[in-house]
């Protein structure tokens, strides 16, 4: 009975328990959007789910997302700084306990080399770099253009956090350990709220995309959009399609196009799958992990 007890007490003392004000939101239930099951993995620090299905004709997945310690176990994999592009899988399987990975930020390179005429220095002096202007990953701080209001998402205390363009000393002031970029409209909605311009060209084209929306602290939603059935979705139809569905906290269009990865794994398996997409070489992913990397 007493080697039961002291057991049970390890076992309590070695999980780790949600700071006061911070517990962990249950895993949200979706019953307007219940669509075919594709994929999925549960465990009692991670749980996902994805569906699959057609908007406009077009060949969509979502994945429904519960992580029990986002701080802990939404982590980013990145390829070299300045220096070259890699393929999702590659970044993401260096991650341990990687149960599913998404592509991540846009980049410059000199077949995109399309930085805007305020940022500082020379144009190739961002190749094969995050877009933004301001870079943090695993604590350190890459790249930090005062000058310049941060676009893009953080890793913070309480999970992801959407930024639409605030100071980056005030970024820096919350101590996010992981940063996500891409273009300054990118934002596409907050508290339910449309940011995206209508007449923004970038959002009318339909292409592959990869958006990612929060519930709440513990609860994400990302869509996945491929070119099966077309060339994709516009913004203005993911927005739509979320809206539709969805009470989100705040909506966030990353990388896309021939950069679009999702990538998934099944319980006990070593290798990820690829869902969809993967096959270009990216800068950076943003990956889902187990508890404690397991």
């Amino acid at each position: 009975m007493r080697r039961a007890l002291a057991l049970l007490l390890l076992l309590l003392a070695l999980t780790p328990l949600p700071a006061p004000g911070e517990e962990a939101c249950p895993p949200r239930t979706y019953e307007s959007f219940d669509h075919r099951a594709y994929f999925a993995y549960e465990s009692d620090s991670l749980k996902y789910k994805i569906e699959t299905f057609n908007i406009h004709g077009i060949r969509c997945f979502l994945t429904k997302v519960w992580v029990q310690d986002p701080e802990h176990q939404i982590r980013k994999a990145t390829s070299t700084w300045g220096k070259d592009i890699q393929l999702p899988k590659k970044m993401a399987m260096t991650v341990p306990g990687a149960a599913l990975a998404i592509n991540g930020s846009g980049y410059w390179s000199p077949v995109y080399p399309d930085v805007p005429d305020h940022y500082p220095g020379q144009v190739s002096d961002y190749y094969y770099t995050p877009w933004g202007s301001l870079t943090v990953t695993d604590g350190e701080v890459l790249r930090n253009l005062t000058e310049i209001p941060y676009v893009g998402l953080t890793l913070e205390r309480d999970g992801l956090v959407m930024y639409t363009g605030a100071r980056t000393e005030e970024v820096l002031a919350r101590s996010p350990s992981q940063t996500w970029s891409f273009r300054e409209l990118c934002p596409l909605q907050m508290k339910g709220e449309i940011l995206t311009p209508t007449d923004w060209e970038f959002a009318r084209r339909k292409a592959r995309r990869t958006v990612i929306g929060r519930v709440d602290r513990n609860n994400y939603l990302i869509l996945s959009v491929s070119n099966d059935g077309g060339l994709g979705l516009t913004l203005h139809e993911v927005n739509n399609f979320f809206q539709k569905y969805f009470e989100l906290e705040w909506l966030f269009n990353l990388d896309g196009g021939p950069s679009s990865a999702l990538l998934a794994r099944k319980k006990g398996a070593r290798s990820m799958r690829l869902i969809m997409g993967g096959k270009a070489k990216d800068i950076d992913v943003l990956v889902f992990t187990e508890q404690g990397g397991n």
